[in-house]
């Protein structure tokens, strides 16, 4: 039997521990920064886009109803979609967004809570559905007279709503807003009209 150099065993013991909290600590340092990117990332505004301002939030408040989204799969497959902003005590707006799910005979709800990422005036919210995950939410079209309509995108162009007041869009209000939305280079081709 092959004699064990004890010092080697104990060095070679020592190296693999050792190595093992290095990588401990670099997976963990890892998935911080990927966090912190995505955090950071979710308020930022698509790049050519800015957000609406002289923005009053006070007139934005109440009931609007979706006309339109690009899909995804947390709304997939829902009609009756409708989004409900309220102010809280703490000056931050309380999110509502309910939706009628047809194949399951049941309405969906996801409340939220959203916080301006810079002044209140600047229609640029970062909306966290749970802690410490948040989207980005930015008003980039707006009836600033009467504000019966509005289009939202989030930090990416593969997110798009156009909101009314009303369940359905004046036919030229609706086309505008589609050419705005394929100007700026969203896939409007993609876009589901929601039923309600």
């Amino acid at each position: 039997m092959p004699q064990v150099d004890r010092e080697s065993l104990s060095a070679s013991i020592l190296t693999k521990n050792e190595g093992a909290n290095i990588m401990r600590r670099g997976i963990g340092h890892a998935c911080k920064v990927l966090v912190a990117a995505f955090l950071g990332g979710c308020a930022s505004v698509p790049e050519g886009l800015h957000p609406v301002a002289d923005f009053q939030v006070g007139r934005y408040l109440g009931t609007w109803y979706e006309i339109s989204r690009l899909d995804h799969s947390f709304e997939r497959g829902l009609s009756k979609v409708t989004a409900e902003y309220f102010t809280r005590d703490d000056g931050s707006i309380q999110v509502v967004n309910r939706g009628y799910d047809a194949q399951r005979g049941k309405w969906r709800e996801a409340r939220a809570v959203a916080r301006f990422v810079g002044p209140s005036d600047v229609a640029s919210l970062k909306v966290t559905f749970f802690w410490p995950f948040s989207g980005a939410y930015h008003v980039i079209a707006l009836d600033r007279e009467g504000y019966t309509y509005a289009m939202v995108t989030s930090s990416s162009r593969s997110y798009l709503w156009i909101l009314a007041r009303q369940k359905t869009l004046e036919p030229a209000v609706r086309d505008d807003l589609l050419a705005k939305a394929k100007a700026w280079g969203f896939k409007t081709e993609e876009l589901i009209f929601v039923e309600h």
